[in-house]
């Protein structure tokens, strides 16, 4: 617990001096707050804008930040050093991953508070949000840790990134490609938003989120091992 903790504050002074990884969490719920506000259409869903910039937030926020993170302390052998105190792969996870997890879930709330939920409305989005930066996160976590250095980890981080974030916006105009997106996280996210006001959300969607979260922590696992850092 001492190590994570020790982790988490370090990462809370690293990121006031990397503004890359800070935008990443302040981006969209700014965007989704003025959108929401600015335009209004006829016959636009509710919380439209909402829905839109929540699922492209889990795509991007968690995932480049986590892994720009990872990359830039393996280049400069940071993490070599916590390796060398002892520190657990699992320690080194939580303690940045509930880090940027927490960090994210902050931007979720803004984005929730912009919207018009109701309290069990609101609960649902963000359990909803919950699970899938976690599924994001570990994702971005095993980049990170493949990746030599920042240029290695933002060359692969990014098209993943884009493709994660795009394809439920995508899937809404092709259904080749929704027949694809339904097995990625941030289509079920989206999926899901859609059923939070009635709470009911389908066994298909939570199976294929729980799926890619497990995935992804063993594709993490596998990777803090591959890269001789176990």
């Amino acid at each position: 617990m001492n190590n994570i903790i020790a982790i988490f504050k370090k990462q809370i002074k690293d990121t006031f001096k990397n503004k890359t990884v800070l935008i990443q969490f302040v981006m969209f719920p700014v965007l989704t707050v003025i959108m929401n506000n600015a335009i209004h259409i006829e016959g636009m869903p509710e919380n439209f804008f909402v829905s839109m910039f929540a699922a492209m937030y889990v795509g991007m926020a968690p995932l480049t930040s986590i892994s720009a993170v990872i990359a830039e302390e393996k280049e400069q052998n940071t993490l070599r050093v916590l390796l060398m105190s002892n520190v657990k792969p699992h320690e080194y996870l939580l303690g940045v991953g509930c880090y940027i997890w927490i960090a994210c879930m902050l931007g979720a709330a803004v984005m929730c508070a912009a919207g018009s939920y109701t309290l069990w409305e609101g609960l649902a989005f963000l359990g909803i949000m919950a699970a899938g930066i976690l599924a994001s996160l570990l994702l971005g976590a095993a980049i990170g840790t493949r990746s030599k250095n920042q240029m290695m980890a933002a060359s692969v981080s990014v098209p993943v990134m884009m493709i994660f974030s795009f394809l439920p916006m995508l899937s809404m105009f092709n259904t080749g490609i929704a027949k694809v997106a339904k097995f990625t996280y941030s289509q079920q996210v989206v999926l899901m938003l859609e059923q939070a006001a009635a709470w009911d959300f389908q066994p298909g969607s939570v199976v294929i989120l729980g799926g890619n979260i497990l995935l992804f922590a063993l594709l993490f696992m596998l990777s803090y091992k591959k890269c001789g850092l176990d």
